[in-house]
């Protein structure tokens, strides 16, 4: 487990408490019930209308597998490209280390302000609360992370972090924060939100002298980063100040400018349907002479914190994600719960296999438990991940390290038990399915079933109609000439 310095505590052993709480949660449940099939419409749209789009999907993985391979070399590479540009490259094995790095480039310039572009290594790193805990003043310049900022939270998406919030809501953390305009103003429509937001924040972006934003690729053969965003904020959060701080993770690096074209024409239209993000921005150094604009220095933070540890492993595929939150989008879990049961930064899918490598099994053993195995996630998955199979991983690490439920424990050891024993399996098989049948036989459904409450407590669950497939194969039956007949 790697050392995390935080405020906000880290709630994933409690996902179950914290599910059934958001379940609850009626303001939750009227967000969640207006974006679904949003994100899941736009995709499958860009997805008609570009053919060569699983082709697309096979070249990035194969990028991202082969870059895996040889991170090492792509990794220096990287670091002499940034170098021969002006800017500074710093390692950072721990989240503790990379708060420093950051906290130490902000004394050095006397900062008292620093705008930040959306980032989830930040949000990783808990880097807001480290700068406020040392006198310097964060502001979140998306329009969905300063929402969240205003509001004390974390996000509940990877790319849509106030996703979880009604409009209501919004509403009212803007008159509750904004006391300096007109308390009689009409706020009722997103747009008349949209612009009281730029106008809060325009004059922000002239008073830091730090700025920090994420990085989607960095580029070994140009030592640039990338980020992509829709509202603009990340350009001038990195243009205006002195200092631009680029937070990245090691496995953001990709090898040349053609291969990060590749995934970045899969990543917009996986993540929200568009065929690119409005604003695609390469910064490469800090402002050279002659340039009209842009940082005096120029930082890349580059964060292990646990990600070197799965290389090798069962869990190396994980590191091919690109963050477009496709797997959330379409996860009935996630679209159920939101982002915030999950109990840290990465919710659905892709924090059920990422977060217990970041965190350990211990802390968030529960989350590869948050599944219906439905495949969706891998199925629309840009990368090609296999988040199921790495789940399914996490379970039986979950199981060996005696972290399950006592309870669930007897109940794989008594399966394992009568498996192997077939004849007694059959026999009593048989007897469950009698005695079912006979349960349900008025309704044709059960509302509870022995040992079985959590199943039944949201749902009621088909009575079976007859004998075991067991039974009806021994007997020559066959179900296309049952249904026929």
């Amino acid at each position: 487990m790697t050392e995390q310095h935080a405020t906000h505590p880290v709630t994933s052993r409690n996902f179950k408490a914290n599910a059934r709480e958001q379940l609850a949660n009626a303001d939750l449940q009227e967000a969640l019930n207006k974006a679904r099939g949003h994100f899941v419409e736009g995709r499958s749209t860009a997805r008609d209308n570009l053919p060569e789009f699983d082709a697309l999907r096979d070249r990035g993985r194969d990028i991202k597998n082969h870059t895996l391979e040889h991170l090492d070399f792509y990794l220096e590479a990287y670091e002499e490209r940034v170098r021969a540009s002006g800017g500074h490259v710093h390692w950072a094995r721990t989240a503790a280390d990379a708060q420093q790095i950051v906290l130490d480039i902000c004394k050095s310039v006397d900062a008292k302000t620093v705008n930040k572009g959306k980032s989830m290594i930040g949000e990783e790193i808990d880097i807001n609360d480290v700068l406020e805990a040392n006198g310097i003043r964060p502001v979140e310049t998306d329009l969905g992370e300063y929402i969240i900022q205003l509001r004390g939270e974390r996000p509940s998406h990877i790319i849509a972090p106030a996703v979880h919030l009604t409009k209501a809501q919004v509403e009212a953390s803007f008159r509750e924060n904004h006391t300096e305009l007109d308390p009689d103003r009409v706020l009722d429509e997103p747009p008349t939100l949209l612009d009281e937001a730029r106008t809060i924040l325009r004059k922000k972006y002239f008073e830091a002298e730090v700025g920090i934003t994420g990085a989607n690729l960095l580029i070994a053969e140009t030592g640039s980063s990338i980020i992509v965003t829709n509202e603009g904020n990340g350009d001038l959060s990195q243009l205006i100040p002195k200092v631009h701080i680029v937070l990245a993770s090691l496995e953001k690096i990709v090898p040349t400018l053609e291969d990060a074209a590749t995934i970045l024409r899969v990543l917009a239209r996986s993540a929200t349907g568009q065929e690119f993000s409005s604003y695609t921005t390469l910064s490469t150094g800090p402002k050279r002479e002659g340039d009209p604009d842009g940082p005096e220095q120029y930082h890349v933070v580059l964060l292990d914190n646990g990600r070197s540890d799965m290389l090798g492993t069962e869990f190396e595929e994980m590191l091919r994600c690109i963050r477009c939150g496709a797997c959330m989008n379409h996860c009935p879990v996630y679209q159920s719960v939101g982002g915030h049961a999950y109990g840290w930064v990465y919710p659905g899918p892709m924090g059920s296999v990422l977060s217990p490598g970041l965190l350990g099994v211990d802390e968030a053993g529960h989350l590869p438990n948050a599944s219906s195995f439905c495949g969706r996630c891998e199925e629309v998955c840009p990368m090609h991940i296999p988040l199921p199979k790495m789940m399914r991983h996490w379970r039986e690490r979950e199981f060996e390290n005696h972290l399950s439920p006592g309870s669930a424990r007897l109940g794989i050891g008594l399966w394992a038990f009568l498996a192997k024993r077939p004849r007694l399996y059959q026999f009593l098989t048989n007897i469950d399915m009698r005695m079912l049948a006979w349960m349900g036989r008025k309704r044709g459904r059960l509302s509870s079933v022995p040992l079985a409450k959590g199943w039944t407590k949201y749902r009621e669950l088909p009575a079976p109609q007859g004998r075991t497939f067991q039974a009806r194969w021994r007997a020559g039956e066959r179900p296309d000439a049952r249904a026929g007949a």
